[in-house]
């Protein structure tokens, strides 16, 4: 029985990655950049190819405002949530806000680049923000000696759950005669209402089945907003005693910068380079298919040779994709390197995850996985800003993906300084100090 209780809440929680992935899918890598790039932000140049090019950086500087913000407000939402035992709850505030906004895009036209940039960011918000949270869930829902397969379960099922509704948009956009709409900008458009419902309907089964884990004995109550920022300086005091973690979180900060920038930046970058629409959303649909078995091989990988190497293979085969990247010309070019994006991009993702996540003491889950979201929120506003900046000053992103097998290579080296079985060590001291 316990073990079959055990199974539903880890399936549970699997299921938020199937409902928000949608976002991570359709929204933020394949359909709305386009749409951003070739519709929203057509005028922002009477030059085609200008357009295009001012497109791609304003979409750069658009993700990098949106992460700035979670950046900004995570560890201090994490410190609230653990001092009030309320992580399910704010998970469920900033779901419900990010679907309700991309649901918004649906009346995005013509020349809406700001409006279209606005909801995105609060949608982003809702998606990144949520996460720490979702995140903060893991190590209370799987066992330490599962904790990698449960994460790597989760971003599979992401990709399979992002994947098929991003197959399903893809139809509908191409054939929209079929769905008996109009034209393929309203076939668009009703996709982005599409990944609204989606996220909000199937985040469900985590609310339902998920316990709410026990807030830790802090004393006297206090105002939670106060308690937040207390505990947030009590982390800052602390983290010293984490040295293992804190090493991670550098490292994590450096080499996520350029997995976000690929996430993010790939189909408007291809978009500009020529690329057509049904390519761009064939390779992006090819990601999702091939990244839920690989997800589970790095799962497997991480038991046979470690967590770390584990890594470093995906970070060995990130640098090459943004080699590659940077002499891109055509379609097929494209969906080589979306098929070594598939093999790596969960993986190397899931690993990251559960490796904080076994590091991290119980009691201070919300608050430490503030940090973690930090640290990738923070990667994600340098590295699109990058990219956009690059791309303005010489007209083309070529030299901005060149730029990324730095933070690969940088990220690698900073990793391999980490003693993970001592920052694991750590954290169990802490738990049991602590009864959790």
């Amino acid at each position: 029985m316990v073990n079959k209780t055990y199974r539903k809440i880890v399936n549970a929680w699997c299921m938020y990655d199937w409902a928000n992935s949608a976002f991570a899918t359709t929204i933020m890598a394949a359909v709305l950049p386009i749409f951003y790039s070739t519709v929203a932000a057509s005028t922002l140049s009477p030059d085609p190819e200008q357009a295009r090019v001012l497109a791609t950086s304003y979409w750069g500087y658009t993700a990098s405002i949106a992460l700035l913000i979670v950046a900004i407000l995570s560890p201090i939402l994490g410190a609230i949530a653990d001092y009030t035992g309320a992580k399910k709850r704010f998970l469920a505030l900033f779901c419900l806000g990010g679907a309700l906004f991309t649901s918004l895009l649906i009346f995005i036209s013509t020349g809406d680049w700001l409006l279209c940039s606005l909801f995105f960011i609060v949608a982003e918000i809702g998606f990144s923000g949520g996460n720490v949270f979702y995140d903060s869930l893991l190590p209370h829902v799987a066992t330490r000696g599962d904790i990698d397969q449960v994460s790597t379960k989760g971003f599979a099922l992401g990709y399979l759950g992002g994947g098929l509704l991003l197959a399903v948009n893809m139809v509908m956009i191409q054939f929209p005669q079929f769905f008996f709409i109009p034209s393929k900008e309203l076939a668009t458009r009703l996709a982005f209402l599409t990944v609204g419902i989606w996220w909000a309907v199937f985040a469900i089964p985590l609310f339902r089945r998920v316990p709410e884990p026990k807030r830790p004995d802090v004393g006297e109550r206090i105002n939670p907003v106060v308690a937040g920022f207390g505990r947030l300086i009590k982390t800052f005091r602390e983290m010293r005693r984490y040295r293992q973690l804190l090493l991670f979180l550098i490292a994590f900060w450096v080499y996520a910068d350029g997995i976000g920038t690929i996430i993010k930046m790939s189909t408007i970058y291809g978009t500009e380079i020529g690329i057509g629409t049904a390519a761009l959303l064939g390779a992006l649909l090819w990601v999702q298919i091939i990244g839920v078995p690989c997800s589970f091989l790095f799962g497997w990988l991480a038991k046979r040779t470690g967590t770390k190497p584990a890594i470093y293979l995906g970070l060995a085969i990130y640098t090459l994709i943004s080699i590659g990247g940077f002499f891109m010309q055509v379609a097929w070019h494209f969906w080589v390197l979306a098929t070594l994006v598939g093999l790596v991009q969960g993986g190397t993702q899931a690993l990251s995850r559960s490796l904080f996540a076994s590091m991290c003491p119980k009691a201070k889950t919300g608050e430490f996985f503030g940090f973690y979201s930090v640290s990738s929120k923070l990667a994600g506003v340098a590295g699109p800003f990058i990219f956009a900046l690059v791309g303005q000053l010489t007209g083309t992103g070529r030299w901005g993906i060149l730029s990324l097998v730095v933070f690969f290579i940088v990220g690698a080296l900073l990793l391999a300084l980490i003693k993970p079985e001592e920052g694991i060590r750590a954290a169990r001291e802490e738990d049991a100090a602590t009864g959790m």
